[in-house]
């Protein structure tokens, strides 16, 4: 018998305990075990839970049963989170975790502990939901050198922009939508100010390239700054705005990693994501290209990845399953300054103007706008240059465009 204990009875945790009930013959079949919920800790009660012979309030209870093997962190945070992971992995214990803050800040800590006693830390559910993208990226495609993994990491960014593309909602009116929906949280600064898709492009960063990325080492720009001009512009040249995770593999080893709105083509298939969807694609020197999309966040798709990783340690429990990644420095992470770019830039002033300062340009139009605001894109070339060029213009918006 595998024994599982849940920490945090949340939106996520209650969905691990019901798919771990709900699909416990499926499981079964497909480890060759019994898999069974045993402890689950909140230190709130639920007397009506069909669990509730399962709640505990003290970790140690469960720190130190020997017949747990699993231990579920669903938590969030990297406080509680961190020090019960901790303990639980030094106990001899798996954990799989859902915690994307953690495992982008402390990955390489506890993954090393992992190591050095024994037993398995995975954490499928902490990029993309859902959405299986961590396993197919180390085991499938494990015979490819990958080259950059760009995607759509956040669903409450990419529900904002959809409906401010769809319904001419401004950025205000969305967000509000998203939350009376349950899609934006009553602060929703990690997800808008791009925080969320910082921590997630860091873990693929980590996984694609062997080194640990650290969010403070990566640019972050939200979409608090797009306007319904922006999004109108941006269709007038048949492009989407997204909000996008990239991380690139550079010269000598060196990795780029950046968190910002891009103007993505309509032909790429990026730009047909919409909603709370994400989709992750992964360049490799021998696949090419590959996407994974899928629902991003939501009770049950997360506790299906969290379930997932706890199917493949419970086939055996005795077998490390192997995620690793060097311990990362400041000198390996590159900015994007050095990548060149066509720029969407909108400003009040004239076409003429624009030109002298930008040269070759392409100029776009919208209806409706005010007599003096002009937009247009650039031809290639570095932030630093683009910046040199707008000084003298009354910049309102500068928007990278995906290649």
């Amino acid at each position: 018998m595998v024994n599982v204990a849940i920490l945090g009875f949340g939106t996520v945790g209650s969905g691990v305990a019901e798919v771990l009930t709900m699909n416990q013959a499926l499981i079964d079949r497909r480890t060759n075990q019994q898999v069974r919920l045993k402890y689950i800790l909140d230190v709130r009660d639920f007397p009506d839970s069909p669990y509730k012979d399962c709640f505990v309030k003290d970790f140690s209870v469960i720190e130190n049963d020997p017949e747990v093997d699993i231990v579920v962190e669903t938590i969030g945070g990297a406080t509680v989170a961190l020090d019960f992971t901790r303990r639980a992995l030094a106990a001899g214990k798996s954990v799989v975790s859902s915690n994307k803050e953690l495992v982008a800040t402390h990955g390489y800590d506890l993954l090393q502990l992992a190591k050095e006693k024994g037993v398995s830390y995975l954490f499928e559910a902490s990029v993309g939901g859902g959405i299986p993208v961590l396993r197919p990226l180390t085991n499938c495609l494990a015979g490819n050198e990958v080259e950059q993994v760009c995607g759509i990491l956040n669903g409450t960014t990419n529900y904002i922009l959809t409906r401010m593309i769809r319904a001419g909602l401004s950025f205000e009116q969305a967000l509000k939508e998203a939350q009376d929906n349950g899609y934006a949280e009553r602060d929703p600064s990690a997800d808008i100010e791009g925080h969320d898709a910082c921590r997630k492009i860091c873990i693929l960063a980590a996984l694609s390239f062997d080194e640990h990325v650290y969010p403070e080492q990566v640019p972050t720009q939200g979409i608090t700054a797009i306007t319904l001009a922006d999004v109108d512009y941006a269709n007038s040249c048949g492009y989407k705005i997204k909000l996008l995770g990239r991380a690139l593999r550079m010269d000598e080893g060196k990795i780029c990693a950046y968190v910002a709105p891009h103007l993505v083509n309509g032909s790429d298939p990026l730009a047909g994501v919409e909603d709370v969807f994400n989709a992750i694609k992964i360049t490799g020197n021998a696949v090419g290209d590959a996407m994974f999309y899928g629902r991003g966040a939501g009770k049950l798709p997360t506790a299906s990845a969290v379930v997932g990783d706890i199917a493949d340690i419970a086939k055996d429990v005795k077998t490390r399953k192997c995620n690793e990644w060097g311990p990362g420095s400041k000198e390996l992470v590159e900015t994007p300054d050095a990548l060149a770019f066509r720029w969407y830039v909108r400003a009040n002033g004239t076409m003429d103007a624009a030109r002298k300062a930008c040269g070759e340009l392409t100029a776009l139009a919208r209806g409706g706008a005010p007599a003096q605001e002009i937009a247009f894109l650039t031809e290639e070339m570095t932030q630093a240059q683009l910046e040199v060029k707008l000084a003298g213009l009354d910049v309102q918006s500068v928007i990278r465009v995906l290649a």
